[in-house]
């Protein structure tokens, strides 16, 4: 199918714009702050995966040395787009630096959040070589029974260690957050006040939490006999397990005479005195997801 002919070009932005957007974008997205960043090649790479590791031996004197390979294998990172479109009016674009403000406060978290959505499992993955942690073992915020908030952290912690993993970072968005600062100890105090809510030092089973609108995914409420799912709120792993990549960070491209769909309604940009701006960038992401639990919430309606 061919493309539709528009007549685009490049913004020029500035080189400390265009690198700003990029790092607003990390900084917003709680998975690129806690996971490890390579450069990705356009094509993909290929990412070494230790799936056993050596084992020594108590050797006696004079005795043969035990002979211990261990185990690899290797994933495909590849790139996939991921692109968002803002519409502006020909009136708001005289002003050059309204516009550059106005791409580095919205585009970066548009970004981020529709990343993290996908790492949790909230969206579809692009393809079968991005990683989600949609499978991972599920660890409840809201425990049943006599088990607290605490429990279920702890549960993770040990989940992860049975899987030679260590917690070292919780990627957690603001329900996440706010379920932790509600938890209380047998007398009433809370839990975990003087730690999660100290902003960007904050800290969990003395892990740094990162937070972000996108580690979220809606549960559902049951139907009829069948049993409703909890919201996702948070991830706990060992994020030297995790890697992202991006082929050339964040590009920007306008367009003032095609069609553009805004809430449901096809615009003609040139007739309406408008513009859209373009962002876009191509993300990989892999990760040991033996090495990572999923925290929930509590069931709609539960």
């Amino acid at each position: 199918m061919s493309g539709i002919a528009t007549n685009r070009s490049n913004i020029t932005l500035p080189a400390e714009v265009s690198q700003e957007i990029m790092q607003k974008t990390q900084q917003a997205s709680a998975v690129m702050r806690l996971a490890r960043q390579i450069a990705l090649p356009g094509r993909g790479v290929q990412i070494p995966v230790i799936t056993s590791d050596p084992a020594a031996a108590w050797v006696a004197e004079t005795g043969a040395k035990a002979v211990s390979n261990p185990g690899l294998n290797t994933k495909l990172m590849q790139a996939y787009k991921l692109a968002v479109i803002v519409p502006f009016s020909d009136e708001f674009r005289r002003d050059a630096a309204a516009l550059y403000d106005a791409l580095i406060s919205r585009l970066p978290l548009a970004l981020a959040q529709k990343f993290d959505s996908t790492v949790i499992g909230a969206v579809d993955a692009p393809g079968e070589n991005f990683d989600t942690f949609a499978a991972c073992t599920t660890q409840a915020l809201v425990p049943a029974g006599n088990a607290t908030t605490y429990d279920g952290l702890v549960a993770a912690y040990t989940d992860i260690a049975e899987h030679n993993g260590s917690v070292n970072g919780f990627a957690m968005s603001p329900a996440g957050i706010g379920l932790l600062l509600g938890a209380k100890d047998t007398t009433g105090r809370p839990i975990f006040i003087n730690d999660v809510a100290n902003g960007p030092g904050a800290r969990l089973l003395g892990a740094p939490v990162v937070e972000s609108r996108g580690i979220y995914k809606a549960g559902a409420a049951g139907v009829g006999t069948a049993p409703g799912t909890p919201a996702l709120v948070g991830i706990a792993g060992d994020w030297t397990q995790a890697m992202y990549g991006t082929v050339e960070g964040v590009q920007i491209r306008f367009a003032d005479q095609t069609g553009l769909t805004i809430n449901s309604t096809q615009v003609n940009l040139w007739e309406h005195n408008m513009f859209a701006v373009r962002a876009e960038i191509e993300l990989g992401f892999r990760a040991d997801t033996a090495c990572f639990n999923l925290l929930s919430g509590a069931t709609p309606n539960a």
